[in-house]
């Protein structure tokens, strides 16, 4: 059920997720909420950063556990434009995040019961609520027009033979 702030703080991850497509990066945003205050903030930049664990949702983690002063982030909730992937899902499980509430739907890659579940494993030892679909269709739309831009764009530098 989408609480009160969700929608608040999700414009937040779009927010972050604008500045992610500025930079050429796919367009996801993160931002991690304790007690009603954003701690912290990321969106992705793996290709600038040179880094394939440089997610929105880890480098949200790193600054809100720097921030903290404790890897372990108990009473958080991280804010995610997208589904988070099972890499995300695993760091978030080690943080001990409260509460995950995502935007858009993934299908191929995500982890909240688009590929699969793993929030649902009983194996798992910390247990992390979901909700997914919070602004799903502006932050799927998002992403929609970054992937069409960037497909128009290798038609224009690719010559049909």
């Amino acid at each position: 059920m989408t609480q009160p702030e969700d929608e608040f703080f999700m414009n937040m991850a779009l927010a972050q997720a604008v500045l992610a497509g500025q930079a050429g990066e796919v367009p996801v945003g993160a931002v991690v909420v304790r007690q009603g205050e954003v701690i912290a903030q990321g969106f992705n930049q793996p290709i600038g950063l040179h880094d394939p664990s440089a997610h929105a949702e880890m480098i949200a983690l790193r600054s809100a556990a720097k921030r903290m002063g404790n890897y372990r982030l108990n009473d958080c909730s991280v804010y995610v434009t997208l589904e988070p992937c099972a890499m995300c899902a695993g760091a978030m499980f080690h943080a001990r995040i409260a509460d995950v509430i995502f935007g858009a739907a993934d299908p191929k890659t995500g982890v909240a019961g688009g590929a699969m579940n793993l929030f649902a494993q009983t194996q798992i030892n910390h247990h992390t609520r979901v909700r997914g679909g919070v602004l799903g269709s502006e932050c799927g739309q998002l992403l929609q027009e970054f992937f069409s831009e960037r497909r128009a764009a290798n038609r224009i530098r690719t010559p049909s033979p």
